[in-house]
């Protein structure tokens, strides 16, 4: 895994603006970072969605530059021609709009072909990784996933390999290909946070993990525990986790926390994480309790598998409110996902 894998959250707010617009028939402009260097305020990859309304969304800055921007993508709505922007320490127009970070950024603006917009939006909503891949001369796009390639950019049997193996990097990048300049974009599949036990705990982190920007899913069969008024902006599973997760299998996209402290209920659910490859897995109880849930599933064969559980879950932050251990829980999951190790 790669430091860019909770972009997917900041991806979705933007591409959630741009079907509104698209919606309208507006016309829309993707700016997106291609180059960072030093200590530049977004990552490569960071979006930003400018309709002929004069309406935004995203950042390419954190709000250094995003005039200026804009400005650029208001041109490329009259011309049509893409347009690439520096800004640096050095540069004029970065000191006019506050770029005092001493890091030094390069902006692609282009417009974003409905056609590319419908099917990176069908691809995301199928949990497929995509990557864009755009000529930078005239800002012609190709969509290639898994299942092929969509767009309006030609590739040749060999470029075609050379895409491929962009997408396998899961990384975003400016590639040179015999002379042509071309912005390669990862767009990864979205990060759910199962969590098994619809208890006070999970209501907490649950609300946390929203605005951290994962997909949330609560399983618990107690109907009592499991209702709307307990999470209203969660999606809710009122069946035991052993039937759930049959339906939607975890993946090495999915950290899964235990939380019920029932053995009924977390053990089948943490056996189908560890079998489905979960980057974070974790389990509420003592040290004690921790150890008797490793010796029941080492005795189910997952001896192995089971010492990836973090139990008991979460960061030693020292506190013990539930808000307390919520972030420590949280702040575990991120610290996981960015570390590039399996839970």
């Amino acid at each position: 895994m790669t430091d860019n894998m909770l972009s997917a959250a900041e991806d979705d707010a933007v591409f959630d603006h741009m079907r509104r617009w698209r919606a309208e028939g507006r016309r829309i402009v993707l700016a997106s970072v291609i180059r960072a260097w030093n200590s530049s305020p977004r990552p490569v990859g960071s979006h930003l969605a400018v309709a002929d309304d004069g309406r935004f969304a995203g950042s390419v800055s954190g709000g250094c530059v995003e005039g200026v921007v804009i400005g650029a993508a208001k041109q490329v709505l009259e011309d049509g021609v893409p347009r690439t922007l520096d800004f640096g320490i050095s540069s004029e127009l970065a000191w006019e709009n506050g770029l005092a970070c001493g890091g030094r950024i390069q902006v692609f603006v282009a417009r974003m072909p409905f056609d590319l917009l419908d099917r990176l939006l069908d691809c995301r909503s199928r949990r497929l990784p995509v990557l864009t891949v755009t000529r930078m001369r005239d800002g012609v796009s190709a969509l290639l996933d898994e299942t092929g390639m969509a767009g309006n950019l030609p590739l040749a049997p060999d470029r075609m390999e050379w895409a491929r193996a962009f997408l396998s990097r899961e990384d975003s990048f400016v590639a040179d290909w015999h002379g042509e300049a071309y912005f390669a974009r990862f767009y990864p599949v979205p990060v759910h946070l199962v969590i098994i036990g619809a208890v006070h705990l999970a209501q907490t982190l649950a609300r946390m993990a929203i605005l951290a920007g994962f997909e949330v899913y609560v399983i618990d069969p107690r109907r009592a525990f499991a209702t709307k008024e307990r999470f209203p902006d969660v999606d809710l599973i009122c069946e035991w986790p052993d039937e759930a997760l049959r339906k939607f299998p975890p993946d090495r996209r999915t950290a899964m926390v235990a939380v019920s402290h029932d053995s009924k209920l977390d053990d089948p659910a943490l056996v189908s994480a560890l079998a489905g490859g979960c980057f974070y897995v974790g389990a509420l109880g003592s040290s004690r309790t921790h150890a008797a849930r490793i010796e029941r599933l080492s005795s189910m064969g997952f001896e192995k598998h089971a010492r990836r559980i973090h139990g008991p879950v979460g960061l030693d932050l020292g506190g013990r409110g539930v808000a307390e251990m919520a972030i420590a829980i949280l702040a575990q999951i991120i610290q996981q996902l960015h570390s590039g190790a399996k839970a």
